[in-house]
This record gives structure tokens, C-alpha cells and sequence, in this order.
């Protein structure tokens, strides 16, 4: 068989796209609470207060939060040994700064944990998934101040602590990497103090983002030696947004030019959290952003202490880069780049590029030699429900399927440590990019629209029996 015995398959969610409960139990305001709904066409939007009328997706999303055991056993039906999901930051310590956690949050956690450990899966846990505490935004302007480095390790502590028995694998920060970038500002930094608008019109100040970063690798780094030290038993991990990046042309300016735009986006934050240092071409970075960046005396040190065990991954799509001013943009990605005329898109935009896939995985395990596992991947796309109450995907089922013959060939053919793969949004949930529940990525079909009605039902497509023989076949029989 291509894939070890003991490989990893599941599925990924996040707390503040799937859990909804937003202010039950003592939880606390987080960023993407005060984010709107949105649309391919119209941004959602981040607003500086609740806005009396305005739709907010993440305050019920799929109400994971009471439907969770429901929805475990669904993923256990389709045999899921992992299930990726992440620890809603405001329900442990609702603004991150209180001296006690939230008992009641702590309890909901143990439920969920349990109840996969009744169903013979295990949690990969993503510490911080885009739903910081706003107030630490109020407060702070966000991680542009390193008293959230101790923050972050107090909440880290009490996590570690409470499931220490109950959880093996954790991942620091979501998709680090989005901090390059200006949209990172608000999910991933939290450094938007004030501000209301467009997801996409933030104010943006390099040398701010970047420095902010270095505190969110500080933070990564203090924590990971702290698991290694006191729970041996952890396996911590990154966790970055791979954007394969190809030359718009064999011009040696576009090729320089790709090459540079994968520095910049993949492996300056892979290289500080697997190699614990900045790599040589940091400098350039920093000084095209006119940043003088601030280092505290250890922190050199810290980094190199804080390596992960093994590296974790989002692959959706590839972008091309190069010079001519001319070429036609690519559309839906909210990472830019122009059209490859080689590559069909998505409902909303994105390229499709299963090859992209094995060149990744390939790139990364040459770089890092430790193991790697794919913890997001999937298809957003229009589904339908026909008369009788079935749900036929064939798109979704060919684009995994091809992905994971990529997988196969990065295997048997490269040689690549691969150890797991959870596609994104097992189950349907709210979208990250748009703020929409119609951007449908899950192989479970959940009731819910983006005017906020629907009664919550959860219903099986063609993918979930698709993808449960999958998994019985340890990817053998990617039949359709």
C-alpha cells in the first residue's frame, strides 16, 4: 500500500466556523465574532462593535457547539482515525487576559475530546485558529505587543495541562504564514485597533505585520519547548498555508520573481518554526518593508528551542507570478497572482492544480525532512439537494480523488514522509474568505443559508460514502 498502516485520515473544522454559541457559557468576544456574512461579490466586513441587524455567521455557524456528538458520530461513520479541530481561545479565557480560566469552557472541550476517544479518533488540536480574543485587539492592537507572548503561554499551560491524557498532537497558530500578507491584519494578528470595513481593506503596515509575526513565533517557539519539557508525550506542529508558486513564463525575471514571491509566502515562517532561525534572504524582505525588526535579548535563542516535530499544511490551489503588467489576473484567490491558462477554477475562482499537490509535499519534506500531513484541502462549491433529499457531489469526489493520487505518487514514487491528510471542512461550515455558508466544502450537508435561516439538520452526500471506502481501503480504491 502506498499510505503506512497507521496514516492518518479525518477531516479539519475550526472553532469559530463551526461552533457558533458565541456568548453561551461564559465564552468571550473573539476577532471573528465581529466579522460579518459576505460573498464572493460583496466583502464581508469587521466591524469595531456589534451592529444591531447585521448577520454575524460565526454567533451560531453549525452549532457544533450543542450538535457535537452528532457530528462525531457522523465522522466516525465514515471511519475517521483524526479529527483536526481547534480550542476556541475566548472560551478558555474570554478577553485572554483573566487570571482563572472559564471552568465551563474547559468542561465543553472534555465532552468533545471524550467523545472522540469513544469513537476511536484522535483530536489534532490547533491551539490558535483565527478567533483571538477581540479584546486583546482593544487592548493591545493585537500581537504588535509581546505581552500577548505570555498570554498565548498562559492559555497554552492550561490546555496543555487539562488534556494532557486526552490529546497527542497540537499545532501552534493557523496558517502563521497569512501574517505575510495584508488580510492577515485581521484573523491572524488581531492588529486592526479600531478599525471597521471591508476584510480586504484593513489598513496595512509591513513593518507592523511583520513584527507582529515575530512575536506570534516567539509565543510558538516558548510554548513548543515548554510541551517538550513537561509532556513528552506531545507531538507539536506548524501549521502554514502552502501557496505553490510557478514562473507566468521561462523569462529568467519571472522565474527570480517566483522564486522570491515562495520565500516571501512559504518558507520565511516554515524556515523560523522547523530550522528555529530566519532564513539569509529575511533581510531582503525587511528591508523592502523598511522594517528595523526588534529582537529581545533570547529571543535568537528561543527560536532555536521551539522547533516543531513535524510539519502541517493547507493546499487549495498554485498561483503564477511574473512581470507583465499585461497578464490576466487570477480570480477567487486571496493570495493574487495571475491566470495559468493550464489550470481550471472553482465557483469561486480558485485554481484547481492537483499536480501542485506532490510538487508541495515533495518541496517541503526535501527542505525540513520531518513529517508532513495535509490538514486542509477540499473544494468550496454550490451544492444542491435534489427531490429526494440526496446530495450529489462528483465534483468534490474527483477533486479528491485526483489530490490523492498526488499523495500516492509523493509516497511511492518521491519518498516523502507523509503521515495524514484531513480535508478541509468534513462538515459543512462558515467560510473563512467570504463569510458564506454557501461556499459548501464538507461531505456533510448542514441546513444552514446565508440569511441565517435553516433548521440545522446534517445530511450524508455522495462524498461521505466516497470518502468512508477510502479510508476502509487505506486509499486503494478511489472509485467513484
Amino acid at each position: 500500500m502506498a499510505f503506512r498502516n497507521d496514516f492518518l485520515w479525518g477531516g479539519a473544522t475550526a472553532a469559530n466556523q463551526i461552533e457558533g454559541a458565541w456568548d453561551v457559557d461564559g465564552k468571550g468576544v473573539s476577532v471573528s465574532d465581529m466579522c460579518t456574512n459576505g460573498s464572493l461579490d460583496h466583502p464581508k466586513r469587521i466591524t469595531a462593535v456589534i451592529e444591531p441587524g447585521t448577520l454575524y455567521p460565526s454567533h451560531e455557524a453549525i452549532d457544533f457547539y450543542h450538535h457535537y456528538e452528532e457530528d462525531i458520530a457522523l465522522i466516525a461513520e465514515m471511519g475517521f482515525k483524526v479529527f483536526r479541530m481547534s480550542i476556541n481561545w475566548t472560551r478558555i479565557f474570554p478577553t485572554g487576559m483573566e487570571e482563572k480560566p472559564n471552568e465551563k469552557g474547559l468542561a465543553f472541550y472534555d465532552k468533545v475530546f471524550n467523545c472522540c476517544r469513544r469513537h476511536g479518533i484522535e483530536p489534532l488540536v490547533t491551539i490558535s485558529h483565527y478567533e483571538m480574543p477581540y479584546a486583546l485587539v482593544e487592548k493591545y492592537n493585537g500581537w504588535i505587543s509581546r505581552e500577548l507572548i505570555g498570554l498565548y503561554e498562559k492559555y497554552c499551560h492550561v490546555i496543555f495541562e487539562r488534556y494532557q491524557n486526552k490529546v497527542k498532537y497540537w499545532l501552534t497558530f493557523n496558517e502563521i504564514n497569512s501574517g505575510m500578507l495584508p488580510t492577515g491584519n485581521v484573523h491572524s494578528l488581531g492588529t486592526i485597533q479600531g478599525f471597521s470595513g471591508s476584510f480586504f481593506g484593513v489598513k496595512d503596515d509591513p513593518k507592523i505585520r511583520l513584527q507582529a509575526l515575530h512575536h506570534q513565533f516567539i509565543a510558538s517557539a516558548k510554548v513548543v519547548k515548554y510541551a517538550h519539557e513537561h509532556y513528552p508525550q506531545f507531538l507539536m506542529g506548524n501549521m502554514m498555508c502552502c501557496i505553490v508558486t510557478y514562473p507566468y513564463t521561462c523569462a529568467p525575471a519571472d522565474v527570480i520573481e517566483a522564486q522570491h514571491y515562495s520565500q516571501f509566502i512559504n518558507w520565511y515562517c516554515a524556515d523560523v518554526q522547523c530550522k528555529g532561525e530566519y532564513p539569509f534572504y529575511a533581510k531582503r524582505i525587511w528591508k523592502e518593508c523598511d522594517l528595523s525588526m526588534k529582537f529581545e535579548p533570547g529571543d535568537e535563542e528561543i527560536l532555536k528551542e521551539g522547533k516543531v516535530d513535524f510539519f502541517t499544511f493547507s493546499y487549495y490551489s498554485s498561483v503564477c507570478v511574473g512581470k507583465d503588467e499585461n497578464a490576466e489576473q487570477g480570480s477567487g484567490n486571496v493570495f493574487g497572482g495571475l491566470k495559468n491558462p493550464y489550470l481550471q477554477v472553482s465557483d469561486w475562482g480558485w485554481s484547481i492544480d492537483a499536480e501542485g499537490l506532490r510538487y508541495a509535499l515533495c518541496e517541503i519534506y526535501d527542505r525540513y525532512r520531518i513529517p508532513v500531513m495535509i490538514v486542509e484541502n477540499g473544494l468550496g462549491a454550490n451544492d444542491a439537494v435534489e427531490e429526494d433529499g440526496s446530495i450529489h457531489d462528483p465534483y468534490r469526489i474527483e477533486y479528491m480523488r485526483k489530490h490523492i493520487e498526488q499523495m500516492k505518487l509523493a509516497v511511492e514514487e518521491d519518498g516523502v514522509d507523509l503521515m495524514g491528510y484531513t480535508p478541509w471542512g468534513c462538515i459543512d461550515l462558515v467560510s473563512l474568505s467570504t463569510g458564506e455558508m454557501a461556499k459548501r466544502y464538507g461531505m456533510i450537508y448542514v441546513n444552514k443559508f446565508d440569511d441565517g435561516s435553516g433548521d440545522l439538520s446534517r445530511q450524508r452526500k455522495d462524498s461521505f460514502y466516497w470518502y468512508k471506502k477510502v479510508i476502509e481501503t487505506n486509499g486503494e480504491d478511489l472509485r467513484e
